[in-house]
């Protein structure tokens, strides 16, 4: 897969330089304006944002670790990739895997977000003109032999049931929790602001919800937050977070505010657009066990502290190569087909 690395660290290269100055290139500048028009959502600076951690990934060594392990050795097939949206580049992980692995791919574009990744796929095709051609745009899937379809909770059950004849990866919601105790630095509250409010929380990796132990200051989570007030500049953003704390004051339930955000107490793991949910804990063995019990409500646990399998404050929007979502090993089960 040497080729690939090269390949992929040339379009990382590339995504660094607009990451840095998107005006560098008039025709990415005017398709910034394009997407902005069609995903509020999608701001300039976001798409910035995850263009640079896309370049911190498509990075020769990384590429080198992360495709190592496997073979190149399969038989074409074509994968249905139905997309989801919500942040930018989303799906850009399996597209990836789907190129390097040699099959061709029929991807079905979010009607939120139609323009990154058709743009993307044309500069790596500008990289690697042989392999132009394998990555078609389509509003219908068919003639697919297998597929990865990423949606919400009930598209999932969907999916389950429409590709049950073919082999699949179906995607459903997913959120990131992060466990704390009061000890963590004032920069570890800044860096799990932004793992909450990256992307304004729409992400699968974003943080939901937070475990602190009994008389934590839940103070320290909006000293961390405040850094981040600035997304109230967004329209959307401003408009879910009066409508959540209508329905909240409506509903009566007890929450804490800052005028951009809102901590409310609450068992579930996914919360909505500006709020964090927050459940004590007595000792950390006890959470970790919630944890696993609960693990396929949850994409990724940051922490500090000594929990299973976590990352750190900060790195929830970070993910590397071989940071599969749902911990479903994607390019071994594109190589199996």
């Amino acid at each position: 897969m040497k080729t690939s690395v090269v390949t992929l660290s040339a379009l990382g290269q590339k995504m660094a330089t607009l990451a840095a100055n998107p005006a560098s290139d008039p025709d990415f500048k005017t398709l910034l304006n394009q997407v902005h028009l069609s995903n509020g959502w999608f701001t300039t600076q976001q798409v910035q944002t995850a263009l640079h951690s896309w370049a911190q990934a498509l990075q020769a060594d990384k590429l080198t670790k992360w495709l190592t392990p496997y073979s190149t050795s399969v038989t074409p097939r074509t994968i249905g990739l139905i997309l989801a949206g919500n942040i930018p580049f989303v799906g850009l992980h399996d597209l990836l895997c789907i190129w390097v692995s040699g099959h061709h791919a029929q991807v079905k574009c979010a009607s939120k977000d139609p323009y990154l990744l058709p743009w993307l796929v044309g500069v790596l095709e500008s990289l690697s003109p042989e392999n132009k051609g394998r990555i078609q745009f389509v509003d219908r899937l068919q003639d697919y032999d297998a597929v990865i379809a990423t949606g919400s909770n009930n598209s999932a059950r969907y999916f389950e049931h429409y590709f049950t004849s073919v082999p699949h990866l179906i995607r459903k919601n997913r959120n990131a929790v992060a466990v704390l105790d009061g000890t963590e630095s004032a920069e570890q509250y800044t860096a799990l602001g932004d793992d909450i409010l990256r992307y304004y929380g729409l992400g699968c990796r974003n943080v939901a919800k937070v475990c602190v132990p009994k008389g934590f200051d839940l103070d320290l989570i909006f000293g961390g937050l405040y850094p981040y007030q600035s997304v109230m500049e967004n329209q959307k953003y401003a408009n879910n977070y009066d409508y959540n704390k209508a329905v909240f004051l409506m509903s009566e339930f007890p929450f804490l505010e800052n005028g951009f955000f809102m901590l409310r107490e609450s068992n579930d793991w996914a919360a909505p657009i500006a709020c964090l949910h927050y459940t004590y804990y007595d000792d950390l063995a006890t959470i970790s066990q919630q944890l696993q019990q609960n693990e396929e409500q949850i994409q990724c646990v940051i922490s500090s502290l000594e929990i299973p399998n976590a990352i750190p404050l900060g790195k929830a929007q970070e993910p590397e190569l071989w940071d599969y979502a749902d911990g479903v090993d994607t390019l071994t089960f594109l190589q199996q087909l």
